[in-house]
């Protein structure tokens, strides 16, 4: 467990070198986590330690919103004041998350029928 919460962690300082080396606009552990999703393409697949590790992170993943639901106490007031501008950025990413999903999975259905097709 300890070398697989190890492998975690320097993909994610990977991630962290990659964005302050690069300036970019993108959190560090996301890199961190593309890097490690490519690598595991690479392996062809999870170590049964990472596997297990990383369902043990999992189990637990419901205490990583805990830091969350303290900051919208700190900052109640800020929320009240900027709820408008809030609510509609909230609303329109929700939008185009759920629109962008539907037209991948529509692309990825007429791909599968291709594929299928042969």
């Amino acid at each position: 467990m300890l070398g697989a919460i190890t492998l975690l962690l320097v993909y994610q300082l990977l991630g962290e070198i990659v964005v302050l080396g690069l300036g970019l606009p993108v959190p560090g552990p996301v890199i961190g986590f593309a890097a490690l999703f490519l690598t595991l393409i690479a392996r062809r697949g999870v170590s049964e330690e990472l596997r297990e590790t990383a369902n043990g992170i999992l189990a637990h993943l419901s205490l990583l919103f805990v830091p969350a639901g303290v900051g919208v106490m700190v900052h109640l007031g800020r929320l009240r004041d900027e709820w408008l501008p809030i609510t509609v950025a909230l609303v329109a990413s929700t939008a185009l998350t759920i629109a962008l999903t539907a037209l991948a999975l529509g692309w990825l259905m007429r791909l599968a029928r291709k594929g299928g097709a042969r």
